[in-house]
């Protein structure tokens, strides 16, 4: 089986690399420090499994694995024990290995994504989202990595020339995307572009006044045009 190996840390990817060669049938292929390095590699190459890490600075093992289309077999490498049944919500993930790794438990790890099924065409990350179709988090790409963004927590999007402002409850992103780019990505029942620079978050409405909305310090001005719309989504006495 060709594989590749991700984990932020160097130590941890050389002791995967030795167990790796002591298994006759593993070919390492490749090895990552980030997660966003590994997704450039496998949307272009395919592999038959992941060595993976769970904890990584700004993009998480299983921020890969839900960013990623088509899921190779996954065997999970971590220090941290209390993720793993969260990790076998997973179709894609084989096994949960616990560092420090001994070869008799890899061995056995290795054993499993040799009879894994993982035939199918379409593999999705989850048995089941038990959010809705649009999903609650939004990619952005900001100085070459992908950085999630929880939908719910945005207030308010602005846009700035060739770039758009994003500000949630604990920061703000520039992004270069347009209004309307960002406007097809948002859940309409929630979010209302109410003039021609900026989209709210209708839920964060604190007040009202003439032609403008306050959302938490922000005073936003809402077009003619617009407000009509933003009327019929207040809950009025």
């Amino acid at each position: 089986m060709n594989c590749i190996i991700i984990d932020d840390e160097t130590t941890a990817r050389v002791i995967i690399q030795q167990l790796c060669d002591q298994v006759e049938g593993l070919n390492v292929v490749a090895e990552f420090p980030s997660a966003i390095q590994a997704i450039k590699y496998l949307n272009q190459n395919e592999v038959d499994l992941i060595f993976l890490d769970i904890h990584m600075p700004d993009f998480t093992g299983f921020d890969l694995i839900e960013t990623l289309s088509k899921h190779p077999k996954i065997i999970l490498t971590t220090s941290d024990a209390n993720f793993a049944i969260e990790a076998f919500e997973y179709d894609c993930i084989v096994d949960y290995l616990v560092k420090p790794i001994l070869l008799p438990r890899f061995e056995k790890a290795v054993q499993k994504a040799e009879k894994f099924d993982n035939t199918s065409s379409v593999i999705t990350a989850k048995k089941e989202k038990e959010t809705d179709s649009t999903g609650s988090d939004l990619y952005v790409n900001i100085d070459r990595r992908l950085i999630k963004i929880d939908i719910p927590s945005i207030y308010l999007v602005e846009a700035k020339g060739d770039y758009i402002l994003i500000k949630t409850e604990d920061k703000n992103y520039t992004v270069h995307s347009s209004l309307k780019k960002i406007e097809d990505k948002l859940p309409k029942d929630l979010f209302l572009k109410v003039h021609r620079s900026f989209i709210i978050n209708s839920e964060k409405i604190i007040d009202i006044e003439d032609n403008s909305v306050l959302i938490k310090k922000d005073v936003v001005p809402v077009s003619r045009s617009n407000r009509p719309e933003l009327m019929k989504r207040l809950n009025l006495l």
